[in-house]
């Protein structure tokens, strides 16, 4: 049987000291911490249309520029914090993904008062309110979209979000460890995650 698995993690990782960092110590580990749900929404808004290992080398320049994702400080940010983002190096200094981060925090916080939380809302979209586990072997496997992105990316949208399509609410998904989609044989998958997981449950 084929496999994917490399260095007995996930083959995507590579040999990036970054990201086999962030895949062995977060990636699909579940959090239910309203802070960091915030700066995956941020990080995977401003990866549209790039890399993530692109974003991950400017991670400490976001939690800089967004006053280490304190949402109700950055739901406070006006015109000319936008303009100064826009000289800060960094980060991806696109004005409309800046500024898509402002509003999403005013959004966010208004997800949070009708739920209680950001992680409870999300929880809605899953089966059964729980984390979905996957058991693929081969990294094609591992779909881009699926019934659950397609309807929160959705309901966010018609709620006022940008930068937040299915295929970036997806990869909010693995990330934030709503789903776990390491590979069968990945040495995360082994006790961490379930740990993680019930901890939270």
């Amino acid at each position: 049987m084929k496999t994917d698995i490399v260095n007995g993690r996930c083959g995507w990782a590579g040999t990036d000291e970054l990201y086999v960092k962030y895949h062995d110590e977060e990636w699909g580990r579940l959090t239910t911490d309203d802070t960091v749900l915030f700066e995956y929404i941020v990080l995977e808004g401003a990866q549209a249309g790039l890399s993530w290992i692109t974003v991950l080398r400017r991670r400490e320049g976001y939690r800089e520029a967004f006053l280490q994702f304190d949402v109700e400080r950055v739901a406070r940010m006006t015109d000319d914090d936008v303009e100064r983002l826009m000289h800060f190096e960094g980060i991806i200094r696109n004005r409309q993904k800046i500024r898509s981060a402002i509003h999403n925090a005013r959004l966010f916080m208004e997800v949070q008062r009708e739920f209680g939380s950001f992680y409870e809302y999300v929880l809605n979209f899953l089966p059964d309110r729980k984390p979905i586990v996957h058991h693929f072997t081969e990294l094609n496997r591992i779909p881009a979209t699926t019934p659950e992105s397609d309807a929160m990316s959705a309901d966010m949208k018609k709620r006022g979000f940008r930068f937040f399509g299915s295929t970036c609410c997806y990869a909010f998904l693995q990330a934030a460890g709503f789903v776990n989609d390491h590979l069968e044989g990945c040495f995360v998958r082994s006790g961490s995650y379930s740990d993680n997981v019930n901890k939270a449950l």
